[in-house]
């Protein structure tokens, strides 16, 4: 785009800036990224070991109880979380013998299992037969469509051969087995299809990679700053929100120029395991050090942090989480009086800002592609380039 560009041009192309869907099928204010990633090689059918188990209920049960079964509560916990008639109704099938969809799970270590889908069904029946499993508070049916007689009931108030039923019930579990590479297990998982839609890439690195990594990145997505600096429109349904906090984490952990592989899911991964083995010292420095992004992102670049911006407009523009890890990234480094300067001169900054968006490998670099080595480092390179000569100025 020129200096000349008029403002119905401007709409346009922000018009055209595609858009993440939240679960009902609305857009949101989160722009769809296109990373560009490809299979840079097939896979050795060799390397996958699938086995198809047939545990019973009562067995999930007390795989749940001793630990062994990972259900991630806290994934359960998001939008989208089954009303108690779509529970009550699961568990009626149950009750008429009706097959349950396969779950699908990926083996750990000492025998573990994460279960990446089918969450909802298994904590549905954990909750009703045996909801001290979990934590949660008893199931009583409601909205039956047939065993109307049941109506209200809790698993203890079931006729002893119905609670038998259910106890002895065979389910399908598909389990990707532990020496299953990772990229490969992660891939498996990518291509099924969970209530008619694709596991996002971050739903499935919370449910395959355990530990602090998840209750990090939820406190990191729940501060008042990062929903200030984003406009409070980061939705927390697919974990749009916490992907784009652990981009922030892995270009802290791992400087934009040290980045090389291109793949940039791997990228990710790798920051998940990082911040696993951090000392929770370290992940409270990594707290203050985003916090601290937060706020001087939203000082310097105000309400259209992380997004696009055009000439002829002050129309804001979805975030762009190419943007939030440049910008977030790069600010954090600065000191305290160098971000109070930049804020001083945020008309010079804009100035600077619009010129990279007009600079079309620098608008390539946030739109498409963006896990292209050169097109990261680009888009960290050049944004740092322009606060040094707004800071010099």
């Amino acid at each position: 785009m020129s200096d000349s560009t008029t403002a119905p041009e401007a709409r346009l192309v922000q018009d055209m800036i595609p858009v993440e869907l939240d679960e009902t099928g609305f857009s949101t204010d989160v722009e769809r990224e296109d990373i560009g990633e490809r299979i840079d090689s097939p896979f050795d059918p060799d390397l996958i070991e699938v086995q198809t188990r047939n545990p019973t209920v009562g067995l999930l049960l007390n795989r749940i109880r001793r630990g062994t079964i990972d259900l991630a509560p806290d994934f359960q916990r998001r939008a989208g979380i089954w009303t108690l008639k779509a529970q009550s109704r699961l568990i009626e099938s149950l009750l008429l013998r009706i097959t349950l969809p396969t779950l699908y799970a990926a083996e750990g270590e000492d025998d573990t299992w994460a279960i990446v889908d089918g969450v909802q069904r298994l904590s549905t029946i954990a909750r009703f037969v045996a909801p001290e499993s979990i934590g949660a508070a008893p199931l009583r049916l409601t909205g039956l469509e047939y065993l109307t007689e049941f109506e209200g009931c809790e698993f203890a108030d079931l006729p002893g051969r119905l609670q038998t039923r259910i106890e002895e019930t065979e389910l399908v579990v598909l389990l990707i087995r532990r020496g299953t590479p990772e990229k490969v297990k992660f891939n498996i998982f990518a291509r099924i299809n969970t209530g008619g839609r694709p596991l996002t890439r971050q739903e499935l690195r919370h449910a395959l990679i355990p530990g602090p990594a998840r209750g990090f990145l939820e406190d990191l997505a729940g501060t008042d700053e990062f929903r200030r600096a984003t406009g409070g429109s980061v939705s927390s349904e697919r974990m749009s929100d916490r992907e784009m906090c652990l981009r922030h984490l892995a270009f802290t952990l791992t400087p934009f120029d040290l980045y090389g592989s291109g793949d940039f899911d791997l990228f990710l991964r790798q920051g998940m395991h990082e911040i696993n083995d951090l000392d929770p010292s370290r992940r409270q420095d990594m707290r203050t050090r985003f916090i601290r992004a937060m706020d001087a992102s939203h000082a310097v670049f105000g309400e259209h942090a992380f997004r696009k911006q055009f000439r002829a407009t002050t129309r804001r523009s979805p975030v762009n989480k190419a943007l939030f890890e440049a910008q977030s990234v790069t600010l954090s480094g600065y000191a305290p009086h160098e971000i109070e300067l930049l804020d001083e001169r945020r008309t010079a900054v804009e100035e600077g800002f619009l010129r990279l968006m007009e600079y079309p490998d620098y608008f390539n670099a946030v739109s498409s592609g963006t896990g292209d080595v050169n097109k990261v480092k680009l888009r960290f390179r050049l944004l740092d380039e322009m606060f040094r000569e707004v800071l010099s100025a």
